[in-house]
């Protein structure tokens, strides 16, 4: 169950970047909904698994890169469209790198070493895609 629902998250990177990248393919506040529902299932899909017992390391590792994944594509979509600096998805690239590399081969963990400052970081790498999501609803497109 944990699984489908970071599915349903990897499901919606291709319409929430298209709509990102071109603000008429999807109204603002059908946007602003899919966003929403990204983010519920990333914050439930920890909650099931450990609620059902079957949180594991690869479970983790997709919940991550899915977060990974819908927050870069968005933010390249957003770059694509000229609302953001194209650098930040990249910044982003590296970074997730950065902390792949760091669990598995410099604390040499069997999973990702997260941390607080790690786990607020990505929450607000959600904010540009909330923020650019409700222009596009309160003010009809970018």
């Amino acid at each position: 169950m944990a699984n489908l629902l970071t599915a349903i998250r990897l499901l919606l990177i291709v319409p929430v970047t298209w709509s990102l990248a071109d603000p008429l393919i999807i109204q603002g506040q059908v946007l602003l909904l899919l966003i929403f529902v990204a983010i519920a299932t990333d914050y439930f899909d920890g909650i099931v698994a450990r609620a059902t017992q079957t949180a594991s390391e690869k479970g983790q590792l997709f919940d991550h890169g899915t977060d990974f994944l819908f927050v870069t594509s968005g933010l390249a979509g957003c770059a694509y469209a000229g609302l953001i600096n194209p650098v930040l998805p990249w910044v982003i690239v590296l970074a997730f790198t950065q902390y792949v590399l760091d669990s598995y081969y410099l604390h040499h963990q069997r999973d990702l070493r997260m941390s607080f400052l790690g786990r607020w970081n990505g929450i607000f790498y959600f904010a540009p895609l909330i923020i650019i999501a409700v222009q596009d609803w309160v003010w009809g497109g970018m």
